[in-house]
C-alpha cells in the first residue's frame, strides 16, 4: 500500500508548531516524490517505510528524530522508518563479461546493501557488534548488538526493525542490547 502526504494533512499536526510547518511543507514537497510502503509487522502492528535517495540521506538523518516523531503522531502510532534507496547489481558471470565494461562497485553488492539497510533502520542508535548464528538445519540468524546508551530510545521499535528487515531482505534478525564487560 502506498501512502500519500499532502500539505493539508501536514498543517493539522499541531497548532503550536506553526513556525516549523513551513519547513515541513517544503519537506513534504520533496517527500511527495519519494516512495512509501506500509507493511504488516508482527501481527497487528504496521510500519511505514520511507525510501530516500542516497545523496539526501544525511540531510534527512539530521532531522530524522523530530520528523519521525511528527509522522508517527500523524499516522496514529505506526512506526516510521527511513531507508536509503539502494540498487543491487547482479554478480558478474563469465557470460555477462562482455556486457559489463565496468567493475561492480562494492556499494552495489548484496552484502553491502543489506548491511547499509541495517544501519539505516537503527539510525539513532549505533550497531556495536554483529554475529551470524548458523543452526544445525543450516538456517541463519543474525544477532545485532545495539548501543546500550540508546536502549530507551530504540527498544520499543526492535520488533518493527526485525519485521522490516525480514520483509526487505528475507533474513532473520534479532536485536540485543548487551552489557559489555572488560
Amino acid at each position: 500500500m502506498v501512502l500519500v502526504l499532502s500539505k493539508h494533512n501536514l498543517r493539522g499536526i499541531n497548532a503550536e508548531y506553526r513556525v516549523v510547518v513551513h519547513a515541513y511543507e517544503q519537506l513534504v514537497e520533496f517527500l511527495l516524490a519519494l516512495c512509501f510502503q506500509e507493511i504488516e509487522v508482527g501481527g497487528s502492528r504496521k510500519a511505514i517505510i520511507i525510501f530516500v535517495p542516497v545523496p539526501q540521506l544525511k540531510s534527512f538523518q539530521k532531522i530524522q528524530v523530530r520528523l519521525v516523531r511528527e509522522l508517527e503522531k500523524k499516522f496514529s502510532g505506526k512506526h516510521v522508518v527511513f531507508i536509503a534507496q539502494r540498487r543491487i547489481l547482479p554478480k558478474p558471470t563469465r557470460k555477462s563479461h562482455t556486457k559489463n565494461k565496468q567493475k561492480r562497485p562494492r556499494s552495489r553488492t548484496l552484502t553491502s546493501v543489506h548491511d547499509a539497510i541495517l544501519e539505516d533502520l537503527v539510525f539513532p542508535s549505533e550497531i556495536v557488534g554483529k554475529r551470524i548464528r548458523v543452526k544445525l538445519d543450516s538456517s541463519r540468524l543474525i544477532k545485532v548488538h545495539l548501543d546500550k546508551a540508546q536502549q530507551n530510545n530504540v527498544e520499543h521499535k526492535v520488533e518493527t526493525f526485525a519485521g522490516v528487515y525480514k520483509k526487505l531482505t528475507g533474513k532473520d534478525v534479532v536485536f540485543e542490547f548487551p552489557e559489555f564487560q572488560l
